[in-house]
C-alpha cells in the first residue's frame, strides 16, 4: 500500500450525530457503536467532503498508508442507492477538480446503460462550498476604458485558500508561483493583492494557532505532486509567525526539487520590512 490522504476520525470529539454520512455518497463512513467509523479505505477519496458538515470538528485528513481509492467500486456501490447519489458523487467530483475519477464514473456509468444526471454549473453544487475547488484565473483586464475610478481588482486566482482545506492535488497548484501568507498579513498590509498575490496561487495559514505537523504534512504532497515555480512566504515580524519558514524549507528540501524561495516580512504597522 501506498501512503495517500484519507480522513481520520477523532472519537473523542464524534457524536455520533451522523451529519456526515449523507455527505459521504462514496459510501466510506457509517455511524457503528455510536460513532462515525471509515468502514473501508478504498471507498474514502479524501478529498473531505463530510468534514465541513462535522459540528464537533472531530474529521480531519491525514496522511498514512492506505489501500487504492477505487471509483469503479465506489460507483458500483453508489448506483444502488439511486440517481440523486450518484449526482451528489458527480458534483463532488467534479467540485474537487478530479477529472480523471470523474472520467472512471462517467464510463461506469456509460457501460452499465445507467443514465448520467445533469450536473449544476457554477458554484451551484451539493457539496460545502468552503471546500469547493475554485479555479479563479481569468484574462488580464483591459483596463478602465471609460476614465472613470474604480476598485482595485481581486488576484486572487482560486479557492479555497486555507492551507488545510488545499486539496495536494488541485489543479491550480501544478505550474505555479506559490505564496504561502500567515493569516494576518491581508490584514496589515494594504498593499496585499498588487505586490504580493498577483500572478501567485494562495495558502493561508495560522503558524501559532493551527497544527503545524498537519501543514508540513501537506507541503510536503503539495511540492512532490506538483510543478512549483517559487515559493514566497509572507508572515509578520512578531516571532510566532516565522514558524512555518522551517517547515516550508525543510518541505522544500524533502521533495528534491529546486524551487526558489523568498522570505517576505510585514510590519506590524503595515509597512514591508
Amino acid at each position: 500500500m501506498a501512503k495517500r490522504n484519507i480522513i481520520k476520525i477523532d472519537e473523542e470529539k464524534c457524536t455520533g450525530c451522523s451529519l456526515c454520512i449523507p455527505n459521504c455518497p462514496e459510501g466510506a463512513l457509517q455511524i457503528i457503536d455510536g460513532k462515525a467509523r471509515l468502514i473501508s479505505d478504498l471507498f474514502c477519496d479524501g478529498l473531505g467532503a463530510c468534514i465541513g458538515h462535522c459540528p464537533e470538528g472531530a474529521i480531519t485528513i491525514e496522511e498514512r498508508e492506505a489501500e487504492k481509492y477505487n471509483e469503479r467500486k465506489v460507483m458500483a456501490n453508489i448506483v444502488k442507492q439511486g440517481p440523486n447519489v450518484i449526482k451528489a458523487h458527480l458534483e463532488h467530483l467534479k467540485g474537487h477538480g478530479e477529472s480523471g475519477f470523474l472520467k472512471e464514473a462517467l464510463d461506469y456509468l456509460k457501460e452499465n446503460t445507467i443514465n448520467v444526471p445533469e450536473m449544476h454549473n457554477g458554484h451551484d453544487h451539493a457539496g460545502c462550498l468552503g471546500a469547493k475547488v475554485m479555479d479563479l484565473r481569468k484574462k488580464e483586464s483591459s483596463g478602465n476604458k471609460s476614465g472613470a475610478q474604480t476598485r482595485a481588482p481581486s488576484e486572487l486566482r482560486q479557492w479555497p485558500v486555507q492551507l488545510m482545506l488545499v486539496p495536494a492535488f488541485a489543479p491550480y497548484l501544478n505550474n505555479s508561483d506559490l505564496l504561502i501568507a500567515a493569516d494576518c498579513v491581508p490584514f496589515a498590509y494594504a498593499n496585499f493583492h498588487a505586490d504580493l498575490l498577483k500572478g501567485k496561487t494562495l495558502l493561508v495559514g495560522c503558524p501559532k494557532l493551527d497544527d503545524l505537523k498537519i501543514y508540513q504534512e501537506k507541503l510536503n504532497q503539495v511540492f512532490k505532486n506538483n510543478h512549483i515555480k517559487s515559493v514566497t512566504y509572507a508572515h509578520m515580524e512578531v516571532p510566532c509567525c516565522s514558524g512555518l519558514t522551517g517547515i516550508i524549507r525543510q518541505a522544500i528540501q524533502d521533495s528534491a526539487k529546486k524551487i526558489a524561495y523568498h522570505d517576505v516580512v510585514i510590519g506590524i504597522g503595515g509597512e514591508k520590512l
